[in-house]
């Protein structure tokens, strides 16, 4: 019998991998980065805040920031900017549509597998919704990710 843990989630391959992490670009571009399974990389970041040293090894995360350009080519980037710098998504076109959010100056949040971490995070979306309707997304980002990070074994 195989049982998962219900705060993990099961791969197109079946192999369970943890749910995304929040972060800020800066802790990617100054990771550890690993070679993952398939595309994916593992990134190992220091936790936010100065409470604990440890690592974290992660190849999902969820990241917020300001949108700074869209180029709607094959595939369509998405290039944006948190409080720490800029990180690029890829792919966002291929994620399930909502209410339109990616235009210059909107506030969205990310959730994507890494597909590299430096010199600048490359994203491939999973998910991409806008946030810009409540200001207070934006304030409490980093103090979210600090504190999901003290948390996390």
């Amino acid at each position: 019998m195989n049982v998962v843990n219900e705060s993990f989630a099961l791969s197109s391959g079946g192999a369970c991998q943890k749910p995304p992490v929040k972060v800020l670009s800066c802790q990617l571009r100054e990771s550890s980065p690993s070679s993952g399974q398939g595309s994916s990389h593992v990134c190992f970041i220091r936790r936010w805040g100065g409470g604990r040293s440890d690592q974290l090894g992660l190849n999902m995360v969820w990241m917020q920031g300001t949108v700074l350009d869209v180029t709607d080519e094959q595939d369509t980037t998405v290039r944006l900017q948190d409080e720490t710098g800029t990180f690029a998504v890829i792919g966002a076109r291929n994620v399930p549509k909502g209410r339109p959010c990616l235009f210059k100056g909107n506030y969205v949040m990310v959730i994507g597998s890494i597909q590299s971490c430096s010199p600048e995070p490359v994203l491939r979306a999973i998910k991409i919704t806008g946030l810009s309707e409540n200001p207070m997304h934006r304030r409490l980002w980093q103090l979210e990710v600090e504190d999901l990070q003290e948390i996390l074994p």
